[in-house]
């Protein structure tokens, strides 16, 4: 037998909206609202899966293309920051 959830349906769909509309941690937007951070995180879940037929995706070989071009993306990234600190290094070592 399930218990009865001490939240209203109102306050889980405000939560949800705040937390995925915010872009903050849900765990710094639980712990304001005062709730248990994997509570918010299971509703915002279940949010989520519940308007995904809805919102046109990725599927899973584009996630994964997606993620892996973002890897390279931040590699790259890094990289030419070094190149950047290394040409200034350089650069004042000059007559």
């Amino acid at each position: 037998m399930s218990r009865a959830s001490k939240y209203s349906p109102e306050f889980r769909e405000e939560a949800v909206r705040i937390a995925i509309e915010s872009g903050r941690p849900i765990a710094h937007v639980a712990k304001e609202l005062g709730v248990n951070s994997e509570t918010l995180r299971t509703w915002v879940k279940r949010h989520q899966e519940s308007r995904a037929p809805e919102e046109p995706g990725l599927d899973l070989s584009e996630r994964a293309r997606l993620r892996e071009l973002e890897r390279i993306n931040r590699e790259q990234a890094k990289e030419i920051e070094f190149l950047k600190k290394a040409a200034a290094y350089f650069a004042k070592d000059r007559p």
